[in-house]
Parts: C-alpha cells; structure tokens; sequence
C-alpha cells in the first residue's frame, strides 16, 4: 500500500506541477474606444412605430438603426421613411430622407439630407433638415424649402406646416402662384 501511494504522488506531482502553472492572458481590449459612445442597440432594415394613446401617429423605417440609451436618442440612417397618420388613422403623408434621430423621451423627429415630404394630394415639400413636433403633430425648419402644390411653386427660409401640409407657413418667402 505505501508502494502505492508513493507511485500516485510521483505520477501526479508533475502533472500538477505543470497543469496549474499555465500563465492566464488577459483579453486585449481597445483603450481609446468609450463604451459609452457606443450604440446598445443596432439594427437593419427595421421599423419603428409610434403611437399616442394606442394611436398609431408614425411609422418610421431605415435602413439602419442605432439606439444610443445614455443620450436617448436613436439615430437612423441609409435611408429613412416616415408615414403620417391623422387622428382617424389615415395617411396623411410621407417623408424621405438620408439620416435623421428619433428623441425617446418625446418622440420628436428630425429629417436631414434630401428631405422631401410628399402629402396625399401631391403637394411636396423639399429642404435639407426638418423637424417634427410629435406633440403638436408640426413639421417646420428654420432652412430654405421648395414647396410645390397644383397651384404655386413658393420657395423661402423658415418652414411651419401640419403634417398633411394643408396649412403651411413659409417666411422669408419668394416664388410663383396662380389665381383663380
């Protein structure tokens, strides 16, 4: 029996020996990247709805999403769509852009590059940054614009509408109009 035990310690001292002794590296990890800068959350081709109340208000598609939780802001870019909807659920009109960001805490949108809203009766509005006030259901932008309607084709700084682009406001306003 001690001839025994004398043949398990010398079997397993080395290996003990050398198993136990194996440096541990740790994982490289970037310095000069804050986590904190990075996005929680990414997605592709996704859509995003928003509502008041159980009432769908818009819906918000792009190609590529990124939800920054500490800021509360989701940026949105490789194309970006939003479709208005009025109180009773119908369409009201759409917007285009390149990029925007959706502000979480109020659901305030911002368009930028190559907007262009296009109402359901063709009236379409251009300009390169707007906003929309999701509260009062306003789009505006203190940037030039090129509105285009059957009747007028009106240019201008500084922008107010509805979302259906009924009732419009352009200030510092120059452009071409026919009367009845």
């Amino acid at each position: 029996m001690k001839s025994f035990c004398i043949w398990c310690s010398l079997l397993c001292t080395p290996i003990l020996m050398f198993s136990g002794c194996e440096e541990k590296t740790q994982p490289s990890v970037l310095s000069s990247i804050d986590s904190r800068t990075l996005p929680q959350q990414e997605s592709w081709n996704s859509t995003i709805v928003v509502s008041d109340s159980g009432r769908i208000t818009a819906i918000i598609r792009a190609g590529y999403i990124q939800v920054f939780e500490s800021d509360q802001k989701t940026q949105m870019s490789q194309g970006v769509r939003v479709r208005f909807f009025n109180p009773q659920g119908i369409q009201t009109s759409v917007l285009t852009s390149d990029e925007g960001n959706v502000d979480e805490a109020t659901n305030n949108l911002e368009a930028r590059k190559n907007v262009i809203v296009v109402s359901s009766d063709s009236s379409r509005m251009t300009t390169e940054q707007l906003f929309w006030d999701n509260q009062r259901q306003l789009i505006y932008t203190p940037a030039y614009v090129q509105i285009t309607t059957e009747k007028d084709k009106l240019q201008g700084h500084g922008f107010e509408s509805d979302q259906s682009l009924k009732n419009y406001r352009i200030f510092r306003v120059t452009g071409q109009s026919q009367t009845e």
